[in-house]
């Protein structure tokens, strides 16, 4: 079993760093690239994957790079979706769309009426 940090938003920018370049060195383990191979597919140099994955801050652009090399641009699309709605959000647009369906059939008569 491997040991994986789990990263919140409590989790100092440093370590999420460190914990990111760990789970970029599994990932690149588990689908058989070595650096230098993973780094040529990439497009950046050994020293770039070498420091992200020690933990050191790399670019954004460096990380897109080393994603789409290994297959995994669904991991940007699940960090950053089209469209992301809070799960408040959603219990709002739900109770709004209940409001509006209690609307009574011409006709009915919930007894409380005056004639």
């Amino acid at each position: 079993m491997v040991n994986s940090m789990k990263i919140d938003y409590l989790t100092p920018e440093g370590a999420t760093l460190i914990e990111m370049g760990k789970r970029l060195a599994r990932v690149r383990k588990q689908q058989g690239f070595s650096q230098t191979r993973l780094a040529e597919e990439a497009g950046l140099g050994v020293a770039t994957l070498r420091r992200i994955e020690s933990g050191q801050d790399g670019q954004m652009v460096s990380w897109i790079k080393l994603l789409k090399a290994l297959r995994m641009t669904a991991a940007i699309d699940a960090l950053l979706p089209e469209r992301f709605a809070s799960p408040m959000a959603e219990v709002l647009s739900a109770a709004k769309q209940r409001k509006k369906g209690r609307v009574a059939e011409p006709g009915v008569r919930w007894g409380d009426e005056r004639e």
